[in-house]
């Protein structure tokens, strides 16, 4: 059934084109929807305070790429650090407000154009824009007589000072100014909203699964004993790269017993024959990302014992992805995998006695110590409360996670024989709930042991 299953998700990965990506776009009508319904939950006597991410210095005068924050993109799209953007409910004047970077020709002459005030306004749909430099005389006064403040108080500590200087400048003025009584978490409200995804969201996550499908492919041809980690790596970043998109996160290039090291990202070592190789890698197109795990031998043909391990993870994972389903709570997944896995460990002999026992008493964790997925969407590990009131969060239509299970048997774990030492598999997808099941975005990569053989022997 599992495997009839597979076959019906497995579709060719549409690649977009360049003319494809720009049409991808969220719209300035989408953003300044997104803007109203977080004011309509916050009320009228709030103010929400959004900062751009900070650049990042790596060394000297290098900086890291610059990545906007995920929140601020949320919210109106613009790509510029040096920016605040507040949302004042109610204001007769314009209820979207950005402080960005005006227009510098001398600055420009070294960093590029900057977008400025006035294209904010016009290409961007805020109601106004001011100089970033002028914030301090201007914002205090609109936050004035305001009862509550929303934002990410602890996340950037020069924000956060700011944040209380304008507060100590009104209660300075004369005559006191009314100052907000309550500063509460924006995440509480804006993180539920980013859960649900749109249909434009949804469509910039299938070609960022596209990109990463055909990544995948392209680093499996390469990936042949006698290179190196490094190199497949490479292979990964061109297609990303070449695809108008970015790397999601570092990609994880595990030969042999590196992949049984759940972070791994030295990405230095040589490809042995014999030996497995798992990559764990995304991109991000727009800022939405996909996230792929695959694990395949580096000469072709799985060795038995790397094949029985296999065969347990890819049952865990279509039993997981079966639970994932508007109604089911989130750890529904995780708890078919963990059965499966348990099983299949105990069948094999790496566990004693039966999977009751292992789930009971977590023995099963020396081999699986993670959970099966995660919230996907402008951020790998994307936000979202993954339990209500205590409950696991009952999933529903329009949300995005991934499917993981994985087992890795330490190459220094004595307690095994030692032709299991050294495996690590993981086996990752990005799925969608749908209204009456789920879609898989990233089912092009193949999965089946044997497709993964036939594909390896044709390169």
């Amino acid at each position: 059934m599992h495997r009839a299953r597979e076959a019906r998700q497995r579709q060719p990965a549409l690649i977009p084109t360049a003319p494809a990506l720009a049409a991808l776009a969220i719209s300035r009508e989408e953003f300044a929807r997104r803007r109203h319904q977080l004011m309509q939950m916050a009320g009228e006597d709030a103010v929400l305070l959004v900062a751009a991410a900070t650049e990042r210095m790596r060394n000297a005068d290098a900086a890291w790429p610059y990545r906007q924050d995920s929140d601020f993109h949320y919210l109106g799209g613009f790509p510029e650090p040096d920016a605040v953007l507040a949302l004042l409910p109610g204001r007769r004047h314009g209820e979207v407000v950005l402080f960005c970077r005006e227009r510098d020709p001398a600055r420009e002459r070294w960093h590029g154009q900057s977008i400025g005030t006035e294209r904010a306004v016009a290409e961007y749909g805020m109601d106004d824009a001011f100089p970033i430099e002028d914030i301090d005389d201007i914002l205090p006064g609109m936050i004035e007589g305001r009862g509550r403040v929303y934002c990410h108080f602890g996340r950037e500590p020069e924000f956060d000072a700011q944040l209380l200087g304008w507060m100590r400048r009104l209660r300075q003025l004369r005559g006191g100014g009314v100052v907000p009584k309550e500063f509460v978490a924006l995440g509480h409200l804006l993180h539920d909203l980013r859960l649900y995804k749109s249909r434009a969201e949804l469509k910039l996550m299938r070609a960022s699964a596209a990109i990463a499908v055909e990544a995948h492919l392209a680093a499996l041809q390469v990936a042949t004993p006698g290179r190196h980690e490094y190199e497949v790596e490479a292979e990964l970043l061109r297609v990303i790269r070449g695809r108008g998109a970015v790397p999601a996160f570092p990609p994880i290039i595990a030969g042999g017993a590196n992949a049984c090291v759940m972070h791994y990202q030295a990405n230095r070592a040589p490809l042995n024959t014999g030996d497995l190789l798992l990559i764990d890698a995304g991109a991000e197109l727009d800022c939405y990302a996909s996230d792929i795990s695959r694990t395949f031998p580096l000469n072709g043909r799985y060795s038995r014992e790397q094949r029985a391990l296999y065969e347990v993870v890819l049952a865990a994972q279509l039993a997981a992805i079966d639970e994932v389903r508007p109604g089911q709570p989130f750890n529904a997944a995780h708890l078919a995998a963990v059965r499966v896995l348990a099983e299949g460990l105990c069948q094999l002999g790496l566990l004693k006695g039966d999977a009751d026992a292992a789930i009971a008493d977590g023995s099963y964790q020396r081999f699986f110590p993670a959970k099966t997925g995660h919230w996907l969407g402008l951020d790998v590990h994307d936000v979202g409360d993954y339990r209500l009131d205590g409950e696991s969060r009952l999933l529903e239509p329009d949300m995005v996670l991934t499917v993981e299970p994985g087992l890795y048997v330490a190459p220094d774990d004595r307690t095994v024989a030692e032709r299991w030492r050294g495996i690590g598999i993981r086996i990752e997808d990005d799925v969608v709930v749908t209204r009456d099941g789920n879609e898989v975005l990233t089912a092009a990569v193949p999965r089946d042991a044997d497709e993964i053989e036939a594909l390896l022997a044709a390169r």
